[in-house]
């Protein structure tokens, strides 16, 4: 098995010799994995640093953090940085920092605490050893609502795709199936919808929310959005690809029109079903900007804005909002890989670019 994966993986144009096209090809592909995943290895591994370990500078790409010993100071037990300290003699001994003040640290031997050592800062290196701050994961759930969080996002997004799916579907259906004067003026006005951005129905959009009594309600933030153009003409372009004979024939066997949408069109169009499943998900998951219009109270809140609890307005918690965006991130990666070999199928079905 791994023969065969590495033979697929070092193959080239000639048997004997490499090419400049192998060179090249190999070149921007690893080029092109570096600018794809390069970005998401920073951010998990940024996720298990401490929020000192994140704002010094130059960064370290793995998570470190300083080394701290044992040091009984004054009859009391602390635990105090150690550092790497350059001598005036040119030796080299690893001291523990008791304070610093100034440009001064006082240090100790952590084999002899009875001696004080003043060592000038620019003097010292920091002993630093890989590790994994796993507080940045556990005290959000602790010290915040982030699991109240993670089920609103969950139930969103789970009840949104549910309903984004059924009616795209129904007015593809139509639009696909049956024949009537002005469909293709219906599916003209569909798609220029595309063209008319967010923010000018945001207004619109929420007076009518309001007049329904449906804010600070979860339902504000799932019923709005139901109906896409992408979805309606994703589907529609699939389902036109459906024999007509097969409909014919279930109306032959006096099939209703429900029956012929459910057990025929459906199960057919299940590629690009799985296509527009894939872009619900991740448009309801990273959706932000309109749960924060329309909820305000913290225990409605989906995930994207209740990561804002770790911004003050002095001081933003990276190390959380790090970790946090990781958690964000592992549910639209489990749901693509499961529906990814559906992409390429529905999309090339239905005509999109």
């Amino acid at each position: 098995m791994s023969g065969g994966v590495l033979g697929f993986l070092t193959r080239r144009r000639e048997a004997r010799a490499w090419h400049w096209t192998d060179v090249f090809t190999y070149v921007y592909l690893a080029l092109g994995v570096l600018l794809m995943f390069g970005p998401v290895v920073w951010l998990v591994l940024s996720s298990f640093k401490t929020q000192a370990g994140l704002v010094e500078f130059p960064p370290t790409f793995l998570p470190l953090a300083q080394v701290e010993v044992e040091v009984e100071v004054r009859g009391k037990l602390r635990s105090l940085p150690l550092f790497r300290v350059t001598m005036d003699d040119g030796s080299v001994r690893e001291l523990a920092q008791i304070r610093r003040i100034g440009i001064i640290a006082q240090m100790v031997d952590p084999e002899n605490p009875a001696e004080t050592v003043r060592v000038p800062i620019a003097d010292r290196e920091p002993i630093r050893e890989f590790r994994l701050a796993w507080s940045n994961y556990s005290d959000p759930l602790e010290k915040f609502n982030f699991l109240r969080y993670l089920w609103n996002s969950v139930f969103v997004t789970l009840m949104a795709t549910i309903i984004t799916l059924l009616i795209n579907s129904m007015a593809a259906f139509g639009l696909a199936i049956y024949e009537f004067k002005g469909r293709t003026l219906a599916l003209g006005f569909v798609i220029g919808t595309l063209m008319i951005p967010i923010t000018v129905i945001l207004v619109p959009v929420y007076l009518v929310v309001t007049e329904l009594g449906m804010v600070n309600s979860l339902w504000a933030v799932i019923i709005p959005g139901a109906a896409t153009p992408t979805g309606v003409f994703l589907l529609r372009q699939y389902m036109l690809t459906i024999p007509r004979d097969l409909i014919e024939a279930a109306r032959m066997d006096k099939a209703s029109e429900w029956t012929i949408y459910w057990r025929v069109v459906m199960p057919l169009s299940l590629p690009a079903l799985a296509v527009l499943a894939i872009f619900s998900i991740m448009w309801r998951w990273n959706e932000f900007l309109w749960p924060l219009i329309v909820l305000t109270r913290s225990e409605n809140y989906t995930l994207q804005v209740g990561l804002n609890a770790f911004q003050g307005e002095l001081n933003v918690q990276w190390h959380y909002v790090l970790a946090m965006t990781v958690v964000t991130l592992l549910p639209v990666t489990v749901v693509f890989a499961f529906l990814q070999r559906f992409i390429t199928t529905g999309i090339a079905s239905s005509g999109m670019k």
